[in-house]
């Protein structure tokens, strides 16, 4: 039944792993950024909150498709040289997902209560020593259930990058397809192993999640 991805299985696993090494450096630099912007969001300076707000805004509301197809081709242009289709991606979706962590983190800061951070205040912390000690690390401890499941979306959205010819999975095995003709069987080994691994980090996230409230942090 599934000889044609028996065939091509190396391939195939190949365009896998380009699709886990996106996902890993699209988080690690999504989630960074986006503990940043979170806290650029709930600041008093005009100067940066509306800055951060804007930046917030425009990217939520422009499909992510385009900006990575914008990327890869405006910046060469800017930058007087050729991106990388992998380095163009990564960043891309760096720009991208950091919106969304940032307002999930937004709202970690925002549940966070004002006496904690006033007792921070109290001790001689600075704003940047708060933010570092106990804003981001309560705020991602009660958001780590949202933060998985937009790590879901981001994995699932890396087949997008296809537009500007990076050969992850979904790539890949349109390839294979163009060769083999086996539309059902490649695509549904395709569906079968992004189901399993969303399956498996949504399970993870409900079991946070059921943890955070016996706790008391959701």
């Amino acid at each position: 039944m599934f000889d044609a991805v028996a065939r091509n299985i190396t391939f195939l696993l190949g365009g896998f792993v380009v699709t886990l090494q996106l996902t890993f450096f699209a988080l690690a630099g999504g989630i960074a950024l986006g503990a940043l912007v979170g806290l650029g969001r709930i600041s008093k300076n005009k100067w940066i909150f509306q800055p951060v707000t804007l930046y917030v805004n425009f990217i939520r509301n422009m499909p992510l498709i385009l900006v990575i197809f914008w990327f890869y081709f405006v910046m060469p242009i800017i930058a007087g040289r050729p991106l990388n289709p992998f380095l163009s991606a990564v960043i891309s979706f760096i720009i991208f997902e950091a919106t969304y962590f940032g307002e999930i983190f937004r709202a970690g800061y925002q549940s966070i209560s004002k006496d904690l951070t006033s007792a921070a205040y109290s001790t001689g912390m600075t704003y940047i020593q708060t933010a570092r000690y106990i804003l981001i690390p309560v705020a991602f401890r009660r958001m780590l259930p949202s933060l998985i499941t937009q790590s879901i979306v981001t994995f699932q959205d890396t087949s997008l990058a296809f537009v500007i010819g990076l050969q992850e999975f979904v790539r890949r095995t349109s390839i294979v397809d163009n060769l083999e003709v086996r539309s059902i069987q490649l695509f549904g080994f395709v569906a079968i192993i992004f189901f399993i691994f969303c399956f498996i980090a949504s399970k993870i996230s409900r079991h946070f999640e059921e943890k955070g409230r016996k706790l008391g942090m959701i």
